[in-house]
């Protein structure tokens, strides 16, 4: 059994391999006779969601007749809604990984918003990330930006986390909302990195690394790591966290940098008192009064998936429901 098991492992692996392989081959041959066609933003209209929800479960609490007359106000109420110009609310929504990925989409989304916004508008943003690289997270920053130049009233709403770089783009925004048990801050910058170089003197392996410029690579995964490279390394963690202070400042005048400027990070409660964020409630919360408020429209940018992400996604799959069934 044991070595039938094994087998069908091997074969799974190289079954999947192959897959993967005529995939990206399939898809390289695709590319050079079509383009990828663009993606397309999605517009719900959350406020009619919310409404309907509401109205299904109040239906089925009422006699016939209640139920006819609900459902001719509310009729009456969404054609009056329609006849008016009112307030619009945009929600986006922003879940960061390490290479703030999300930030491709998000160009996209916020684009469309200043295509269409009009004066009093505004957006709401449900941020999700505990940071990543200073280079993308910067650039996502730089996009929300883009509503504070145009003058939209822009809330970062954090259910989970919004720490490093996450925190990096909530400052961005006019107003910060966090729920009490969010973590919120971690103004700061951390580089590690492994080192195998005893691993590999042990085993008689040499490592050789050719570079032009004293600093091209301060320390590294298998060659030696010197003094000298360790303090510059450490000298251009500083400048970058200076950035961030500055950043952060410009943003959150009324912050003590001193306190909060330390790498740590702080639960919801905590981060209200610090001034990290301007208000403590669930997205949930803020979503529903903006329904109340005016329109509400989720925006998002989908992209369709050319066929390596569609075989890697059925690989994916398949390997899954082999191994974890």
């Amino acid at each position: 059994m044991s070595h039938y098991l094994t087998f069908l492992a091997e074969t799974a692996t190289i079954v999947v391999a192959i897959l993967i392989v005529a995939g990206g081959i399939a898809a390289i041959a695709l590319s050079k006779r079509k383009p990828t066609p663009a993606g397309q933003v999605q517009v719900t209209d959350l406020r009619r969601q919310i409404e309907q929800s509401g109205a299904h479960i109040e239906a089925l609490r009422l006699d016939k007749k209640a139920r006819k007359a609900q459902q001719k106000a509310l009729k009456k109420a969404h054609k009056a809604q329609n006849k008016e110009t009112e307030k619009c609310t945009y929600l986006l929504d922003f879940k960061g990984d390490i290479r703030a990925s999300a930030v491709s989409t998000l160009r996209e989304e916020i684009t469309a918003i200043l295509q269409a916004a009009q004066p009093g508008d505004a957006v709401l943003i449900r941020l999700e990330s505990g940071g990543g690289m200073v280079n993308t997270y910067g650039l996502a920053a730089a996009q929300l930006l883009r509503l504070r130049a145009a003058k939209i009233h822009c809330t970062v709403l954090v259910d989970a986390v919004a720490a490093s770089g996450g925190y990096m783009m909530a400052v961005t925004a006019d107003r910060i909302v966090a729920s009490p048990f969010a973590l919120l801050g971690s103004i700061g910058v951390v580089a590690q990195i492994p080192n195998f170089h005893r691993w590999l003197q042990e085993r008689n392996i040499d490592f050789e690394q050719f570079t032009a410029g004293k600093f091209k690579r301060t320390v590294t995964l298998f060659g030696e790591n010197t003094d000298s490279g360790r303090a510059k390394l450490r000298e251009e963690l500083e400048e970058t966290h200076a950035l961030f202070r500055e950043f952060v400042e410009q943003y959150r005048p009324q912050l003590d940098l001193e306190k909060v400027a330390t790498g740590e990070a702080w639960l919801g409660s905590k981060a209200l008192q610090l001034g990290l964020v301007d208000q403590l409630a669930t997205s949930d919360e803020i979503i529903v009064d903006a329904a109340q408020d005016g329109k509400l429209l989720q925006i998002s940018y989908q992209r369709p998936k050319n066929l390596t992400q569609k075989i890697g996604l059925a690989a994916q799959r398949g390997w899954d429901s082999l191994w974890f069934r």
